[in-house]
């Protein structure tokens, strides 16, 4: 998609006429249709034609409840129409406010994502351009909108990748292109380097693949000083097979989303470069494929850790947790910052109790938590606190090693892995777990099979502009 502003409306270009709930004012003034059978309700869209022919589509942004989700409306409207879309539309933005506009640049583009990259043949990719009409000075905010759904797109395509192709040196080749392209800077941690560091859980888990592990690390620092404001942490399980603690066959092939926390952290870095946020974040995937093989570590064996805490493994099948151990314990003795987060598709539990409405954040830090919990709320990218109550702590006591990867309990599953990953933290006085195993991939109207929904881009992209 192309975006551009003009300040008139053309009589024979086809126009996207936003209503909202029972105000359709406007779109009886361009259609010329006072009898209009259209409500303006969210997500609700109609096409009429003007009398010169031209298309007009209108689209309900529902009420003021639904202002934080009016890209989903946009995208739905473009989608259901992108077969027969011509090459220039224009937006009436009249009545939309900045940030409307805005919803309306990121739900048009998103509506341009291609599921089907690995077809031998590809629908046609249309070269559309929309034009917003308003006098208003817009043009960082289109492109902010624009960089933000077009990142998105991207990681969306990383998550519905095969993992046959996206291995975890895959990620890293993303990972390094994108810093290339996009002026920060990215390393990767791999082979002997690994050991040397002492990536003792990272190794662990990617044992059992001829895919192996790396960990990469992205820097953007535009600020003279070196002091790190936020390090991303992100799981990168290209494939979890669950190990010897075999899965079930039963939607085993959607296990090549596991690294949907690390595909959050590879986008927000690309959108934090490409929009030149003064901020110092540095961005950590630490990844492998989970896989069964002669070599796979066992349940009841012993293994390392960065931190040189001594890991007990109980179910081979708890594997994010450890290669986020790893990940976490760097981050913090390597670029001592501010505060600290991670992403993960951990739990099946966070499903179970949140189903896909929201991610469970985990965090003992109350400014944090709210800050989070706001930036979801107003991105439609909703997160909901959990306890992390030492109560937990005895689930994961060990009678050989320092701590187990899981309890064994068929209860509190999501808070036992933030508390295995709190471990590791140091005492870090402000690091944030969310777990995303419900939001970042699930069914959809877009896909006739369960795909990459971008949960994660726009939430902690607003976290981070919240601490410029």
């Amino acid at each position: 998609m192309k975006f551009k502003v003009v300040n008139k409306r053309s009589d024979s270009k086809a126009l996207i006429i936003a209503c909202k709930a029972s105000n359709t004012k406007l779109a009886k003034s361009i259609s010329g249709i006072n009898d209009l059978d259209f409500d303006g309700e969210f997500g609700n869209s109609q096409l009429l034609y003007g009398n010169k022919g031209q298309k007009l589509f209108l689209i309900g942004l529902g009420n003021k409840d639904d202002s934080n989700r009016q890209d989903a409306a946009f995208k739905k409207l473009i989608f259901n129409h992108k077969k027969t879309l011509p090459k220039t539309l224009q937006l009436v933005a009249d009545n939309l406010t900045t940030a409307e506009i805005k919803q309306a640049v990121l739900g048009i583009e998103l509506a341009s994502y291609q599921i089907g990259q690995f077809k031998s043949k590809k629908d046609a990719v249309k070269d559309i351009t929309v034009e917003i009409i308003t006098d208003n000075k817009v043009d960082q905010h289109i492109n902010e909108a624009y960089v933000l759904g077009s990142t998105i797109n991207k990681i969306k395509g990383l998550i519905d990748a095969p993992a046959n192709i996206k291995t975890p040196m895959y990620l890293a080749e993303w990972a390094k292109a994108s810093s290339q392209s996009n002026n920060y800077k990215c390393k990767v941690i791999s082979g002997d380097q690994l050991e040397k560091r002492g990536f003792h859980a990272v190794i662990a888990v990617g044992k059992g693949s001829v895919n192996k592990p790396v960990v990469i690390v992205s820097e953007h620092k535009p600020k003279a000083d070196n002091n790190i404001d936020l390090v991303l942490v992100g799981k990168g399980i290209t494939f979890d097979t669950g190990g010897l603690s075999i899965k079930p066959s039963t939607n085993l092939h959607y296990m090549k989303s596991d690294m949907g926390g690390s595909a959050v952290v590879l986008g927000v870095m690309e959108v934090i470069a490409r929009l030149n946020l003064n901020i110092n974040v540095v961005g950590i995937v630490a990844s492998a494929e989970n896989a069964v093989d002669k070599h796979s570590y066992r349940p009841g064996d012993v293994i390392n850790s960065y931190s040189g805490k001594t890991i007990e493994i109980i179910d081979t099948d708890a594997e994010g947790r450890l290669v986020l151990a790893d990940g976490i314990n760097y981050a913090i003795k390597t670029f001592q910052p501010k505060q600290i987060i991670d992403l993960a598709t951990l739990t099946g539990s966070v499903v179970r109790t949140f189903g896909y409405a929201a991610a469970g954040m985990f965090t003992n830090n109350d400014a944090m938590a709210k800050a989070m919990s706001k930036a979801g709320e107003l991105e439609h990218e909703r997160v909901w606190r959990l306890p992390l109550y030492k109560d937990y702590e005895s689930d994961l006591a060990s009678d050989i090693a320092d701590i187990r990867n899981f309890s064994g309990k068929p209860i509190a599953g999501a808070i036992n892995a933030a508390k295995f990953l709190e471990a590791f933290t140091e005492n870090h006085k402000s690091w944030l777990h969310l777990d995303i195993a419900g939001v970042a991939f699930g069914d959809s109207e877009y896909s006739k099979m369960k795909s990459a929904t971008g949960y994660g881009v726009k939430l902690i992209t607003h976290y981070i502009k919240s601490l410029i």
